[in-house]
């Protein structure tokens, strides 16, 4: 089992890891929209978004993977509201490749953040 560490993406904000690669499979921490220098990113769910699939694409690759290898991708959201703003974001940075996905709206986020996602995808 390895640990994925890398300063292309925030650091934990508590007593985890960046992700995990084990058997084969990256296993990400659920990524926010923090910048890697650990300041939430200004702007509404749209700039968000985006900045959680830069750390999401960052931890993959530190992890040996990339959005393509995705097989599993869980988005918890802030408000059901925002889901047909970031399904298109999603959209864009998976293209064709769809792996299996749940969405689910919660309560609260971290940094009280509007959308959270993780992922599981194979190693290279």
């Amino acid at each position: 089992m390895n640990l994925i560490q890398t300063d292309k993406a925030p650091a934990a904000i508590g007593p985890y890891s960046q992700g995990i690669v084990t058997g084969g499979i990256v296993y990400t921490s659920g990524q926010i929209p923090l910048t890697p220098e650990g300041s939430l990113v200004e702007g509404g769910v749209e700039e968000q978004t985006h900045q959680v699939f830069k750390n999401l694409s960052a931890v993959l690759e530190a992890g040996g993977s990339s959005l393509d290898r995705v097989i599993k991708a869980t988005v918890f959201i802030k408000d059901m509201n925002d889901f047909g703003t970031i399904n298109d974001i999603y959209a864009s940075y998976f293209g064709d490749h769809k792996p299996a996905r749940s969405c689910v709206e919660v309560a609260r986020l971290p940094k009280d953040v509007l959308v959270e996602i993780e992922a599981v995808a194979l190693a290279k």
